[in-house]
């Protein structure tokens, strides 16, 4: 009965504005981002946006928020709790 309850208590919102701008709260954790992908942790699993020329525009951790912009055409939550990527990660890249 706990875990139903904890279940209730997490809650997520996503207002996405003409696939242009996005809003996401219970957000934990940014895990990558470049311009065609940003994979967030949340309350409620992982969550990957795929999309075009897109940025992190705001992100605060202490509220769980984050501000999104450029063309979003996808909002994919993971099965899991993680993704299988075909490609290196923005911050693997970097790091080579």
């Amino acid at each position: 009965m706990e875990e139903l309850n904890t279940q209730r208590s997490k809650q997520q919102k996503i207002n996405l504005t003409n696939r242009k701008n996005a809003f996401v709260s219970g957000v934990s954790d940014v895990i990558s981002f470049d311009p065609n992908e940003i994979l967030l942790e949340t309350e409620l699993g992982m969550l990957m946006v795929k999309g075009k020329n897109l940025h992190v525009k705001r992100l605060s951790l202490e509220k769980g928020e984050v501000d999104l912009d450029g063309m979003v055409d996808s909002l994919t939550y993971s099965e899991g709790g993680h993704f299988e990527k075909s490609q290196d990660s923005f911050w693997s890249r970097l790091w080579k």
